[in-house]
């Protein structure tokens, strides 16, 4: 399979649209079943957080506007046990509410207005993404602070205890680590990570790896391994330099 597809047994992949305009999410659910998506819908954060309880989506739609919870605080709700892309729908332009978003553990943002197609695309690398085959012949990477397993696409400390990554920390490092101590131009890991339409946004670039330092860096203010190239990207180092 292509997409995430393991859901409740359908065979489609289950998107979760969280948005208090019914108009909107009705547009959404004409177009996503037109396309073979199953669909969800919740007009709240609470509500959103127990549908995706019941049902684990494959994807999740978030608008960051909601009438009960701030839809950052529904993505931490979310990541705390869910690890489906979640693309943030969101009149907001406001750089540092992006950043937000994508600090909380967003993987996308699609500002409003947005064309249809331009998110249905957003939507299809976003599935497409986890769904990548594990590969059995995947090396382990181990450094003395954590372990790489590329075929478990797993992370853990060196003390054995899994570190729980987003989608996109993950897609991130497993390019990074592919690349073991070669430098990794900032336009090839947007494109890599999140699609052929991006190469200039490294402002995510900036807040992921951020993210990854903290959950894996001894101390993230002085990296050891995932080391800045400044101004042109960023390379993984695995020997411990110390």
């Amino acid at each position: 399979m292509t997409q995430r597809q393991e859901s409740a047994g359908t065979g489609r992949a289950c998107v979760l649209v969280i948005d208090d305009d019914a108009t909107l999410r009705r547009a959404l659910g004409i177009n996503l079943r037109a396309r073979g998506y199953e669909m969800l819908d919740a007009a709240d954060g609470t509500t959103a957080l127990a549908v995706a309880a019941r049902r684990p989506p494959d994807v999740v739609i978030l608008d960051l506007g909601l009438p009960d919870l701030d839809g950052v605080e529904v993505i931490h709700g979310l990541r705390g046990w869910c690890h489906a892309p979640i693309v943030v729908l969101s009149a907001r332009e406001d750089q540092a509410q992006k950043v937000a978003a994508l600090d909380a553990g967003a993987d996308d943002y699609v500002t409003k207005p947005f064309g249809m197609d331009e998110l249905l695309a957003r939507i299809r690398v976003a599935l497409r993404r986890p769904a990548v085959p594990a590969d059995e012949s995947a090396p382990v990477v181990t450094t003395p602070d954590f372990t790489v397993d590329l075929a478990a696409r797993r992370v853990t400390t060196a003390g054995g205890e899994e570190v729980r990554l987003t989608p996109t920390e993950w897609a991130l490092l497993e390019v990074l680590v592919r690349h073991p101590g070669r430098h990794v131009p900032s336009r090839m890991l947007l494109q890599e990570v999140w699609g052929p339409a991006y190469g200039t946004e490294t402002n995510y670039l900036r807040v992921y790896v951020a993210q990854l330092r903290r959950k894996l860096e001894p101390d993230p203010a002085r990296p050891r391994y995932l080391i800045t190239d400044p101004g042109m990207g960023y390379h993984f180092a695995p020997a411990d330099p110390r």
